[in-house]
């Protein structure tokens, strides 16, 4: 019994920090230029976990990985589908290749 006791004691614990911030938001109202920093922060870690990949696709040749977020970037910029991204930098690099 102590063992299911600890790990709910564990969940409601964990799930305490992660509810909190839902009820709380609604209620604080932030200055624009703190929005549009919590707005870029899900980008900015999906960069920092990509980049690590872009330059170990093929070890051999870095170059390729690079041209390959590169042209990624540049269809980003331009507002391009996700999709869209994904498929470029794919074909992209299969010319690089």
């Amino acid at each position: 019994m102590p063992t299911l006791f600890i790990i709910t004691l564990m969940a409601v614990v964990t799930a305490i920090p992660r509810l909190m911030p839902a009820f709380i938001i609604e209620r604080v109202k932030f200055p624009t230029w703190i929005g549009r920093w919590l707005e870029v922060i899900p980008y900015a870690a999906l960069g920092a976990l990509i980049f690590p990949g872009i330059l170990t696709v093929v070890p051999e040749r870095p170059y390729i990985g690079l041209v390959g977020g590169v042209a990624a970037i540049i269809l980003a910029l331009f507002r391009v589908h996700i999709v869209l991204v994904v498929l470029g930098a794919s074909v992209v690099v299969y010319f690089v290749l």
